[in-house]
């Protein structure tokens, strides 16, 4: 902690300090984002698994999986 602040006081390595913390933030933002992107890829991915894996009836082939999303 006693780090962080003589770097807040610092007034020369303030613009340093400036870039690392919005690095930070774009990179958790980044992190957030690829991982609900991941989540909603994999569920889609397995409804498609699941669509071609599950037997139809005789009359409608497609009748377990739905074409609306």
């Amino acid at each position: 902690m006693k780090t962080l602040f003589n770097l807040l006081r610092d007034e020369s390595g303030a613009s340093a300090a400036e870039y690392a913390l919005i690095l930070a933030i774009v990179g958790s933002a980044i992190a957030v984002a690829a991982l609900t992107l991941g989540g909603a890829i994999s569920n889609r991915m397995n409804s498609a698994a699941d669509c071609i894996n599950a037997p139809g009836t005789a009359s409608n082939p497609n009748a377990a999986c739905s074409t609306a999303s």
